[in-house]
Protein backbone atom coordinates (compact mmCIF):
# COMPACT_ATOMS: atom_id res chain seq x y z
CA UNK A 1 0.00 0.00 0.00
CA UNK A 2 1.33 3.65 -0.80
CA UNK A 3 1.56 6.00 1.37
CA UNK A 4 -1.19 7.91 -0.08
CA UNK A 5 -3.66 5.04 0.01
CA UNK A 6 -2.27 4.45 3.79
CA UNK A 7 -3.51 8.14 4.50
CA UNK A 8 -6.32 8.45 2.44
CA UNK A 9 -7.77 5.26 4.97
CA UNK A 10 -6.78 7.15 7.69
CA UNK A 11 -8.74 10.56 6.36
CA UNK A 12 -12.16 8.69 5.65
CA UNK A 13 -12.27 6.78 9.10
CA UNK A 14 -11.47 10.03 10.81
CA UNK A 15 -14.66 11.75 8.72
CA UNK A 16 -16.64 8.96 9.57
CA UNK A 17 -15.41 9.26 13.72
CA UNK A 18 -16.67 13.15 13.16
CA UNK A 19 -19.91 12.41 11.63
CA UNK A 20 -20.81 9.32 14.27
CA UNK A 21 -19.68 12.11 17.16
CA UNK A 22 -21.72 15.06 15.66
CA UNK A 23 -25.04 13.04 14.99
CA UNK A 24 -24.59 12.12 18.86
CA UNK A 25 -23.92 15.32 19.72
CA UNK A 26 -27.26 16.14 17.62
CA UNK A 27 -29.48 13.79 20.14
CA UNK A 28 -28.26 15.10 23.36
CA UNK A 29 -30.59 17.72 25.11
CA UNK A 30 -28.96 20.69 26.45
CA UNK A 31 -28.82 20.10 30.32
CA UNK A 32 -26.55 16.98 29.51
CA UNK A 33 -24.05 19.13 27.91
CA UNK A 34 -22.84 19.34 31.52
CA UNK A 35 -22.46 16.16 32.46
CA UNK A 36 -18.95 15.56 33.84
CA UNK A 37 -16.96 12.95 31.92
CA UNK A 38 -13.97 10.99 32.83
CA UNK A 39 -11.41 13.91 31.92
CA UNK A 40 -10.86 15.57 34.83
CA UNK A 41 -12.22 18.94 34.98
CA UNK A 42 -14.34 18.53 31.70
CA UNK A 43 -18.15 17.75 31.08
CA UNK A 44 -19.71 17.17 27.95
CA UNK A 45 -19.21 20.86 26.63
CA UNK A 46 -15.42 20.47 27.07
CA UNK A 47 -15.00 17.84 25.47
CA UNK A 48 -16.82 19.16 22.46
CA UNK A 49 -15.35 22.49 22.26
CA UNK A 50 -11.56 20.74 22.60
CA UNK A 51 -12.40 19.17 19.24
CA UNK A 52 -13.93 22.22 17.79
CA UNK A 53 -10.87 23.93 18.52
CA UNK A 54 -8.70 21.49 17.29
CA UNK A 55 -10.66 20.77 14.08
CA UNK A 56 -10.59 24.85 13.51
CA UNK A 57 -6.96 24.83 13.92
CA UNK A 58 -6.62 22.21 11.36
CA UNK A 59 -9.22 23.49 8.75
CA UNK A 60 -7.42 27.43 9.06
CA UNK A 61 -4.30 27.37 10.40
CA UNK A 62 -5.50 29.85 13.02
CA UNK A 63 -4.29 29.31 16.38
CA UNK A 64 -6.15 30.29 19.11
CA UNK A 65 -5.44 32.27 22.23
CA UNK A 66 -6.43 32.46 25.62
CA UNK A 67 -5.75 32.83 29.43
CA UNK A 68 -6.53 29.61 31.05
CA UNK A 69 -4.76 29.68 34.74
CA UNK A 70 -3.50 26.66 35.86
CA UNK A 71 -6.16 24.28 36.05
CA UNK A 72 -5.02 21.47 39.01
CA UNK A 73 -6.36 18.96 36.58
CA UNK A 74 -3.29 19.69 34.28
CA UNK A 75 -0.17 18.40 34.25
CA UNK A 76 1.72 19.40 31.01
CA UNK A 77 2.60 22.22 28.81
CA UNK A 78 0.14 20.43 26.01
CA UNK A 79 -2.74 19.93 28.85
CA UNK A 80 -2.87 23.53 28.97
CA UNK A 81 -2.55 24.09 25.17
CA UNK A 82 -6.38 21.97 25.02
CA UNK A 83 -7.83 23.83 28.02
CA UNK A 84 -7.74 26.50 25.02
CA UNK A 85 -11.33 25.21 23.40
CA UNK A 86 -13.07 24.75 26.02
CA UNK A 87 -12.18 28.27 27.47
CA UNK A 88 -13.12 30.29 24.21
CA UNK A 89 -16.12 28.29 23.84
CA UNK A 90 -17.92 28.82 27.39
CA UNK A 91 -20.86 30.69 26.42
CA UNK A 92 -21.29 28.47 22.96
CA UNK A 93 -24.75 26.87 22.47
CA UNK A 94 -24.38 22.86 21.53
CA UNK A 95 -25.85 23.87 18.11
CA UNK A 96 -23.31 26.31 17.31
CA UNK A 97 -20.27 24.06 18.53
CA UNK A 98 -22.09 20.75 16.50
CA UNK A 99 -21.76 23.86 13.36
CA UNK A 100 -18.80 24.55 13.87
CA UNK A 101 -16.91 21.06 14.28
CA UNK A 102 -19.04 20.01 10.76
CA UNK A 103 -18.02 23.07 9.12
CA UNK A 104 -13.95 23.02 10.07
CA UNK A 105 -14.16 19.39 9.18
CA UNK A 106 -16.13 19.34 5.93
CA UNK A 107 -13.69 22.24 4.78
CA UNK A 108 -10.55 19.97 5.90
CA UNK A 109 -12.29 17.15 4.54
CA UNK A 110 -12.57 19.00 0.87
CA UNK A 111 -8.97 19.97 0.95
CA UNK A 112 -7.81 16.98 1.86
CA UNK A 113 -9.68 15.23 -1.17
CA UNK A 114 -8.50 17.84 -3.46
CA UNK A 115 -4.75 17.62 -2.57
CA UNK A 116 -4.46 14.53 -0.65
CA UNK A 117 -1.01 14.01 1.28
CA UNK A 118 1.38 11.59 -0.37
CA UNK A 119 4.05 11.35 2.02
CA UNK A 120 3.47 9.82 5.34
CA UNK A 121 6.91 11.60 6.51
CA UNK A 122 6.24 14.71 5.39
CA UNK A 123 5.74 17.76 7.69
CA UNK A 124 1.75 19.55 7.39
CA UNK A 125 1.54 22.71 6.81
CA UNK A 126 -1.38 23.43 9.08
CA UNK A 127 -0.82 21.42 12.78
CA UNK A 128 -1.55 22.41 15.87
CA UNK A 129 0.17 23.72 19.17
CA UNK A 130 3.20 23.45 17.60
CA UNK A 131 3.77 19.84 17.70
CA UNK A 132 6.68 17.85 15.50
CA UNK A 133 3.86 15.48 13.89
CA UNK A 134 4.48 14.15 10.49
CA UNK A 135 1.39 13.52 7.90
CA UNK A 136 1.06 10.40 9.32
CA UNK A 137 1.18 10.62 12.99
CA UNK A 138 -1.47 13.69 12.45
CA UNK A 139 -3.76 11.68 10.20
CA UNK A 140 -3.29 8.76 12.28
CA UNK A 141 -4.23 10.19 15.44
CA UNK A 142 -7.16 12.20 14.36
CA UNK A 143 -9.54 9.32 13.72
CA UNK A 144 -8.29 7.95 17.54
CA UNK A 145 -8.81 11.40 19.28
CA UNK A 146 -12.15 11.91 17.66
CA UNK A 147 -13.59 8.61 18.47
CA UNK A 148 -12.30 8.58 22.08
CA UNK A 149 -14.02 11.31 22.48
CA UNK A 150 -17.24 10.22 21.00
CA UNK A 151 -17.00 7.80 23.74
CA UNK A 152 -16.34 10.28 26.51
CA UNK A 153 -19.70 11.58 25.68
CA UNK A 154 -21.43 8.38 25.52
CA UNK A 155 -20.24 7.33 29.08
CA UNK A 156 -20.93 10.45 30.62
CA UNK A 157 -24.20 10.76 29.60
CA UNK A 158 -24.94 6.65 29.41
CA UNK A 159 -25.73 6.23 25.98
CA UNK A 160 -23.59 3.33 25.06
CA UNK A 161 -22.62 2.47 21.37
CA UNK A 162 -19.97 3.18 18.83
CA UNK A 163 -17.71 0.30 19.43
CA UNK A 164 -18.16 -1.60 16.20
CA UNK A 165 -16.92 1.03 13.95
CA UNK A 166 -14.06 1.51 11.41
CA UNK A 167 -12.83 4.29 13.96
CA UNK A 168 -12.98 1.94 16.71
CA UNK A 169 -11.14 -0.54 15.26
CA UNK A 170 -9.00 1.93 14.21
CA UNK A 171 -8.33 3.06 17.67
CA UNK A 172 -8.20 -0.38 19.33
CA UNK A 173 -5.19 -1.55 17.19
CA UNK A 174 -3.22 1.60 17.48
CA UNK A 175 -3.84 1.52 21.41
CA UNK A 176 -2.67 -2.13 21.12
CA UNK A 177 1.23 -1.22 19.25
CA UNK A 178 1.18 0.60 22.47
CA UNK A 179 1.68 -2.26 24.69
CA UNK A 180 5.64 -3.07 24.02
CA UNK A 181 6.59 0.29 25.16
CA UNK A 182 3.88 -0.70 28.26
CA UNK A 183 5.85 -3.62 28.90
CA UNK A 184 9.74 -2.16 28.71
CA UNK A 185 9.67 1.34 29.58
CA UNK A 186 6.60 1.62 31.90
CA UNK A 187 6.83 -1.59 34.25
CA UNK A 188 10.52 -2.18 33.03
CA UNK A 189 10.13 -5.90 32.84
CA UNK A 190 13.57 -7.27 31.42
CA UNK A 191 15.00 -8.95 28.39
CA UNK A 192 12.98 -11.63 26.96
CA UNK A 193 9.52 -10.86 29.30
CA UNK A 194 6.41 -11.51 26.96
CA UNK A 195 3.08 -10.11 26.95
CA UNK A 196 -0.02 -11.15 25.16
CA UNK A 197 -3.19 -8.98 24.83
CA UNK A 198 -6.13 -10.29 23.94
CA UNK A 199 -8.52 -7.71 23.08
CA UNK A 200 -11.96 -8.63 21.91
CA UNK A 201 -12.68 -7.56 18.16
CA UNK A 202 -8.79 -6.97 17.17
CA UNK A 203 -5.83 -9.72 16.70
CA UNK A 204 -4.05 -11.29 19.37
CA UNK A 205 -1.08 -9.03 20.38
CA UNK A 206 2.20 -10.54 21.38
CA UNK A 207 5.13 -8.76 22.66
CA UNK A 208 8.53 -9.16 24.18
CA UNK A 209 11.33 -7.35 25.91
CA UNK A 210 14.36 -7.18 23.74
CA UNK A 211 18.61 -6.80 24.86
CA UNK A 212 18.66 -3.09 24.49
CA UNK A 213 15.36 -2.70 26.89
CA UNK A 214 13.03 -1.90 24.19
CA UNK A 215 9.41 -3.46 23.57
CA UNK A 216 9.12 -4.98 20.58
CA UNK A 217 5.90 -6.64 18.93
CA UNK A 218 6.23 -10.68 18.23
CA UNK A 219 4.94 -12.11 14.90
CA UNK A 220 3.01 -14.58 16.57
CA UNK A 221 2.30 -15.41 20.19
CA UNK A 222 4.15 -17.47 22.11
CA UNK A 223 3.06 -20.98 23.50
CA UNK A 224 2.88 -19.56 27.20
CA UNK A 225 3.70 -15.81 28.10
CA UNK A 226 4.89 -14.50 30.86
CA UNK A 227 1.40 -12.65 30.84
CA UNK A 228 -1.48 -13.02 29.47
CA UNK A 229 -4.73 -10.01 29.45
CA UNK A 230 -7.79 -10.62 28.25
CA UNK A 231 -10.95 -8.38 27.77
CA UNK A 232 -13.17 -6.59 25.67
CA UNK A 233 -12.45 -3.41 23.76
CA UNK A 234 -14.08 -1.28 26.15
CA UNK A 235 -12.04 -2.48 28.87
CA UNK A 236 -9.13 -2.07 26.98
CA UNK A 237 -10.08 1.32 25.48
CA UNK A 238 -10.36 3.03 29.15
CA UNK A 239 -7.50 1.87 30.18
CA UNK A 240 -5.23 2.42 27.78
CA UNK A 241 -6.67 6.14 27.63
CA UNK A 242 -6.20 6.59 30.87
CA UNK A 243 -10.16 6.67 31.61
CA UNK A 244 -11.00 4.35 34.36
CA UNK A 245 -8.54 2.53 36.10
CA UNK A 246 -11.13 0.60 38.23
CA UNK A 247 -11.66 -1.14 34.77
CA UNK A 248 -8.99 -3.39 35.44
CA UNK A 249 -11.08 -5.60 37.41
CA UNK A 250 -12.81 -6.57 34.75
CA UNK A 251 -9.66 -8.05 33.24
CA UNK A 252 -9.10 -11.90 32.66
CA UNK A 253 -5.27 -12.51 33.87
CA UNK A 254 -3.01 -15.54 33.16
CA UNK A 255 -0.20 -16.44 34.15
CA UNK A 256 2.60 -13.64 36.35
CA UNK A 257 -0.22 -12.25 38.42
CA UNK A 258 2.23 -9.49 39.76
CA UNK A 259 3.73 -8.78 36.21
CA UNK A 260 0.15 -8.56 35.10
CA UNK A 261 -1.22 -6.13 37.29
CA UNK A 262 2.25 -3.69 37.07
CA UNK A 263 1.29 -3.85 33.12
CA UNK A 264 -1.97 -2.48 33.73
CA UNK A 265 -1.54 -0.46 36.31
CA UNK A 266 0.49 1.26 33.76
CA UNK A 267 -1.43 0.91 30.60
CA UNK A 268 -2.84 4.60 30.12
CA UNK A 269 -0.32 5.71 26.81
CA UNK A 270 -2.81 9.12 25.83
CA UNK A 271 -2.38 12.40 26.85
Amino acid sequence: MSDQERLAGYVEVWWQAVDALTSLLEKLPEEEWSTPTDLAGWDVRAVVAHVAHLEKVLATGAEEHAEVGEPPHVTSMMGLYTEIGPANRRTATPDELIIEIREAATARHTALLADPPTDGSAKPERIFGGVPWSWETLLRNRPLDVWMHEQDVRRAVGRPGGMDTPAAQHTADYLLESMGFVLAKRVGAPAGTTLLVEVEGSAPAAFTVNEQGRGERLPTAPEQADATLRMDRETFVVLAGGRRPDAAAAVVVAGDEALAQQVLAQMATTP
